[in-house]
């Protein structure tokens, strides 16, 4: 946890919030302007919906005379601004929290990357982060592959559930499970020869080592150069097997990937993720009313 040096500016973040969500346009997180709109910007509402917060929590923060946020609310709000990576250091530090190290800022989803992930709504995509965190999904992503960024400490990691979790393997075909398998083997040993020793690869590593079997005996094998297959084959408990394509799309910056899933049009597999979008849109709907 990242330490507080108690000089939370109520004033000063109050006002950095202000500018922000005024800063802000309808278009730029996905909405449709609306012809009553007058004042610059998003409204409150708006933006405290995009924040996954009350309204009447993100007026006081406004306002200048909230509570402390904590820093999972904090990264929430930075998220739903669409702030940059310095913008999200500012408002931790306005807030009370030291600067967030780099390992934290590649857990903030880029302005760039949310702008295409509200382009997608519809769609079935998600973004990882460098260690294979689920940082953000679509409705039907969701629906696809289950609620992922929920998880905490080592279990964030897709690669670390895989080995750990059989649940994490219940929604792919077992004929792939030996090359997804290796591929989670060998993504991991680059990340760690390009992080080094301490770095959070290298720990996720360690932790593998000593506690699944399977990942040391493959990790002996020190192989690399593994990529992800574009075809990937998924059994869904609710529509069966699914054929789809997987485009990935790399924020070097951020250390961040953009998955998005399609199916070849005509297909049964095509017409299942559409059945998939339906019902991940549905759920999505009555899970904020």
């Amino acid at each position: 946890m990242r330490t507080m040096d108690h000089t939370f500016d109520r004033s000063s973040l109050g006002a950095f919030l202000r500018t922000r969500r005024s800063a802000l346009q309808p278009e730029d997180v996905g909405l449709r302007r609306g012809q009553r709109r007058r004042a610059p910007g998003l409204r409150r509402e708006e933006v405290a919906e995009l924040c996954t917060m009350s309204a009447d929590y993100f007026a006081r923060l406004e306002r200048g005379d909230g509570p402390q946020p904590s820093e999972q609310m904090l990264a929430a709000i930075a998220r739903g601004l669409r702030l940059t990576p310095d913008e999200r250091d500012h408002l931790f530090l306005l807030a009370g929290y030291r600067t967030a190290r780099r390992g934290t800022r590649l857990e903030h989803v880029s302005p760039g990357l949310m702008r295409v992930m509200d382009g997608l709504a519809d769609t079935t995509a998600q973004v990882m982060g460098p260690l294979g965190e689920t940082l953000l999904q679509t409705p039907s992503a969701v629906a696809l592959l289950g609620e992922q960024t929920q998880y905490t400490g080592n279990s964030r990691s897709a690669t670390f559930r895989w080995f750990t979790d059989p649940a994490e393997r219940e929604c792919y075909a077992p004929e792939q499970y030996d090359v997804n398998s290796r591929t989670n083997v060998a993504l991991l040993r680059a990340a760690v020869t390009r992080d080094g020793p301490g770095s959070p690869a290298a720990d996720l590593a360690d932790e593998l080592l000593r506690t699944s079997d399977e990942f040391a005996r493959l990790w002996e094998r020190h192989e690399v150069g593994l990529r992800w297959s574009e075809t990937k084959r998924f059994v869904h408990p609710q529509v069966g097997r699914l054929d789809l394509y997987c485009q990935l799309l790399l924020e070097p910056d951020q250390g961040q990937a953009l998955l998005v899933f399609t199916a070849t049009p005509g297909t049964e597999s095509h017409e299942k993720l559409a059945l998939l979008t339906v019902l991940g849109t549905d759920r999505f709907a009555a899970g904020t009313e």
